[in-house]
């Protein structure tokens, strides 16, 4: 072997296994690699596998029975006042301030007021206040063009001022006189030439009353201090009339009071309808014709001050 020979044959022996396997370049450019972007749009088109699905069960029914309750949502209007009414709230609140105050001392002090001071005692203050108003009846009358009830009112405060002993004794009413007294005021000949009430008051001390009806017993209540002074102007008289008016006509409203309170489901509407339905039956008395019998009723005081329509009066005669 010569050297050339032998030296080849170390280079053959020394060369790795994989450059003896490597095809030539002819054969790698005749089989060329396959297409990527064609494998994968291949691959795209092929069906996807889905998972088996199960089959739709029935839709479930409900009955009403067995649908979950809901609550159920009430509206409610708040009721409106009445349009006689409009501070209805307010005049509530003061009614029941003033219950409270008639349960706790004023209705027990009435009452111990009728029990010690006797009947004839009590009449005698009750037609002495009223003959002291009979001049503001008289004015009134003529205001609402009565004459006749006018004279009638002037022979009934002479009558009693002077046989009366200084209206003590209510003389005229009875025999050969006749003359009963009538409840008047301002208030009344507001009404009587057309004057709407207007609200519906309920005021401590003075009780149910309307803007009329307070407008009407403020300008009675100035009529004799300004026309005769004292003693009408001294605070001392106003302040004893008013303890004494308030006591006798509290206790001699007790009844009626109670048949009120107990025959109806709200106090307040009761007195304020029984209030406003006898005022209004004095208004249209004074519109009656002569000889219509009185139909009214004298409303239900609640200790209030010294005024001339609501104090206990006879049933009217008309002309």
């Amino acid at each position: 072997m010569s050297i050339f020979a032998f030296s080849t044959a170390v280079l053959l022996a020394g060369a790795p296994a994989d450059a003896t396997n490597t095809p030539p370049s002819g054969a790698a450019s005749a089989n060329p690699a396959p297409d990527v972007s064609a494998a994968q749009s291949a691959q795209l088109e092929l069906p996807q596998s889905t998972a088996p699905t199960e089959p739709a069960s029935p839709p479930i029914e409900l009955s009403l029975a067995d649908q979950p309750e809901q609550a159920a949502i009430v509206v409610t209007a708040k009721p409106r006042p009445d349009p006689g009414d409009p501070v209805e709230a307010v005049n509530e609140t003061t009614f029941s301030a003033v219950q409270a105050a008639d349960t706790a001392f004023v209705g027990p002090m009435a009452m111990a007021y009728k029990s010690a001071i006797p009947n004839p005692a009590r009449s005698g203050l009750r037609h002495f206040l009223d003959n002291l108003q009979e001049p503001v009846v008289f004015l009134n009358f003529m205001l609402q063009l009565k004459p006749g009830k006018a004279v009638e009112t002037l022979g009934r405060f002479a009558i009693n001022s002077t046989i009366g002993v200084a209206g003590l004794i209510d003389v005229a009413k009875k025999k050969p006189f006749r003359l009963p007294r009538h409840p008047n005021g301002f208030a009344f000949t507001l009404g009587y030439y057309g004057v709407k009430p207007g609200p519906f008051l309920f005021l401590p001390l003075i009780g149910p009353t309307t803007v009329r009806d307070l407008f009407g017993r403020w300008v009675d209540l100035l009529v004799l201090p300004v026309a005769v002074g004292k003693p009408f102007t001294d605070p001392i008289y106003g302040a004893t009339t008013l303890v004494f008016r308030s006591l006798d006509e509290r206790a001699e409203a007790d009844d009626r009071l109670r048949r009120l309170k107990d025959g109806s489901q709200d106090h307040y509407k009761a007195l304020r309808d029984d209030y406003l339905r006898n005022r209004q039956a004095e208004i249209d008395q004074l519109h009656a014709k002569k000889g219509m019998p009185a139909t009214l009723q004298p409303a239900a005081p609640t200790y209030s001050a010294p005024t001339v329509e609501n104090a206990p009066t006879a049933p009217p005669r008309e002309e």
